[in-house]
């Protein structure tokens, strides 16, 4: 009897201590079976290959990450120098020569890193933050701010081996084991963890720490290269305002992977599995309709508990030394107390996920809806329309947020393929990079509404869409009405590299032309934000004196233009794009000269409502034009 109870004593002490000694591997093995028991199309063979695709970015830029962080570093600029390693070698060259200056670009970009900090005794965060403003200037400049499509040869990089196993995840496999091979069978390897664990005594071992730095930096700047290639290949496209962001998802899965950001502890198995639980929270958020708002407050607290699984490890580690270490006695209780709450720390995530989860209404067809971002009260409003749409239609409405990143959107798309919605509606982040997950959603036989903005390389059932260029064409006819055909004007130009800006701008500019007096003095982005709108306008009054006119090719940026006309107390006519309620209050508040109204809520209701007519087999024109309005003083209460 005594015997099968310390049998049963010893199973549950090497049950505890695996857990504990495998804290990623532990909260990535939670959620895999949290997200399988809350969704029915999370365990399947696409989906899971759907999240190596995901992972496959993020996992190579973090294997770069890892050399640097071991050392007792950090490389802030990986997401910058994958966008413009690719960028910097597209220009009309074969495939193999493109990738080779890829390369060759994103370890210039690490060298000059390693260089700053080991010789120019920059401190780590400094010099990487400043590549990252140098490496999206650069981008920028070399694409001027568009995107540019590639070749199929190097779309062909993101597509299948024999039709099923994703590329991406067999160069996230062979990066992961060429890190391994660096990190545990190579000098070089040795000496990060060694100069991590203690630089001083590093050198006075005789490695030369310099010189090893420049090559840690070089290999991370390496591997940021070759997560861009992945990236470009998937979106069959360069995007210029590829990857922002994705430097901090990277140290987030080296440490969630056990890696300590004081240096000289990280491995490349952990940061795999760190990656992997960040690209699980994704997909299965997405595949639970969890509303995009909550999914950022679930994804930081599920990286809070994953690093304190690992923190529990080391502790444990450190107590319980001995060979009873596991048994009952002090070590044993403190890893039972340990266990028992991460176990409770795990119920309520699974329970905070359950209420999070919405409940279906309807037993209707669903509809998945991408929409480029809800960070702007224009695609707030253009949810809202849809909503509406399906609440009438009984129509199950999933809507996602892709936060201007168009490889985000990419998965998302994949997403819902996944699940096998019956119509998806989607919102570009960009046209082009759009193409290649569309297509795979015409491959599945699902139909595709476009809103707003264009698809680019595949079919979709219809384009829901004002027209851009003719709004920015009435913006400058609007102008020089005002303005009596002459003057001094600024444009406050959106997001650097969007279709919107772009078709705005391009419509503004033409419209422009045929008034030769009227003289746009200065343009400059600001982002589609309020508060860059007034930055950028406060620095375009220095620069320039008095104007007479603002075109903003967004509300949010014309409000902020206008406030910042209010501080340095001049007066100058200033119109804006959307219509959004508060830029037609603006409107009839005199603050605002004009609005070009594109009327968002009808997009969102319009683009749903087709999506039905297709799905229950109706013929549907091919391009449905919602017409925009000028809103000024005289019609504004047509719209309030």
């Amino acid at each position: 009897m005594a015997t099968d109870t310390a049998k049963s004593g010893g199973a549950r002490s090497v049950v505890g201590r695996f857990l504990l000694e495998n804290g990623a591997l532990t909260a990535l093995a939670v959620l895999v079976v949290v997200m399988s028991l809350l969704s029915g199309d999370f365990l399947t063979a696409q989906n899971l290959l759907n999240v190596g695709v995901q992972a496959a970015v993020i996992a190579v830029l973090a294997f770069g990450v890892t050399f640097v962080i071991i050392s007792g570093g950090i490389d802030l600029s990986v997401g910058s120098v994958a966008a413009l390693a690719f960028l910097a070698a597209i220009d009309g060259v074969p495939i193999w020569l493109a990738v080779v200056l890829a390369a060759a670009t994103g370890t210039a970009c690490g060298l000059v890193n390693g260089a700053l900090i080991a010789y120019g005794k920059l401190p780590p965060f400094i010099a990487t933050l400043a590549m990252l403003s140098i490496g999206r200037g650069l981008s920028l400049v070399i694409s001027e701010g568009s995107p540019i499509a590639l070749p199929d040869p190097v779309a062909r990089l993101g597509d299948s081996l024999g039709g099923w196993f994703p590329v991406p995840v067999l160069i996230m496999l062979l990066m992961g084991l060429v890190t391994a091979v660096i990190l545990r069978r190579t000098f070089t390897g040795r000496a990060m963890y060694a100069i991590g664990g203690n630089e001083e005594a590093a050198r006075l071992s005789g490695i030369r720490v310099e010189r090893q730095k420049l090559g840690i930096y070089a290999l991370s700047g390496l591997f940021a290269a070759v997560a861009g290639v992945i990236l470009a290949a998937r979106l069959a496209s360069a995007q210029p305002q590829a990857a922002q962001g994705y430097e901090l998802d990277a140290i987030a899965a080296v440490v969630i992977g056990g890696a300590s950001l004081a240096g000289g502890v990280g491995t490349a198995l952990g940061t795999l599995i760190g990656a992997l639980i960040l690209a699980v929270l994704r997909n299965g958020l997405n595949l639970l309709s969890v509303s995009a708002f909550w999914q950022q407050v679930v994804i930081g607290v599920v990286i809070a508990l994953a690093v304190l699984f690992d923190t529990l490890r080391r502790r444990s580690g450190g107590a319980g030394g001995g060979p009873g270490a596991g048994g009952p006695g002090v070590g044993g209780g403190r890893r039972g107390v340990r266990l028992a709450l991460a176990a409770a720390v795990t119920a309520l995530v699974v329970g905070a996920l359950s209420f999070l989860v919405p409940n279906s209404s309807s037993d209707g067809p669903r509809v998945g809806m991408s929409l480029s971002t809800l960070n702007n009260p224009f695609f707030l409003q253009m949810r809202d329309g849809a909503q509406e749409e399906a609440d009438e239609a009984g129509v199950n409405l999933i809507v996602t947020d892709a936060q201007d990143d168009a490889s985000q959107q990419a998965d998302q798309i994949q997403n819902f393929i996944s699940t096998g919605v019956d119509a998806m509606v989607l919102n570009p982040v960009d046209s082009d990079a759009s193409g290649p997950p569309v297509r795979g959603a015409n491959n599945a036989d699902i139909p595709v509404i476009a809103a707003d903005r264009g698809v680019e390389g595949a079919e979709v059932e219809t384009l829901v869409a004002s027209d851009n260029v003719e709004g920015g064409r009435e913006a400058a006819r609007v102008m020089a009405d005002a303005l009596g055909e002459e003057g001094r004007i600024v444009v406050l130009q959106g997001t650097p590299g969007t279709s919107a800006s772009r078709e705005r701008g391009s419509g503004f500019a033409e419209g422009i032309a045929e008034f030769p007096d009227i003289e746009v003095v200065s343009q400059q982005p600001a982002d589609f934000d309020r508060s860059r709108g007034l930055d950028v306008m406060t620095n375009m009054l220095q620069s320039n004196g008095d104007v007479d006119g603002v075109f903003a090719e967004n509300d949010e940026m014309a409000l902020g233009a206008a406030a910042a006309l209010s501080s340095a107390g001049k007066e100058a006519v200033v119109i804006g794009f959307d219509g959004t309620p508060e830029g037609v209050d603006a409107v009839g508040e005199g603050v605002l000269y004009a609005t070009i109204a594109q009327r968002p809520a009808e997009l969102g209701r319009a683009a749903v409502r087709n999506a039905i007519a297709v799905i229950e087999g109706e013929r549907i024109e091919e391009t449905v034009k919602v017409p925009v309005e000028v809103v000024t003083e005289e019609n504004v209460d047509d719209f309030s």
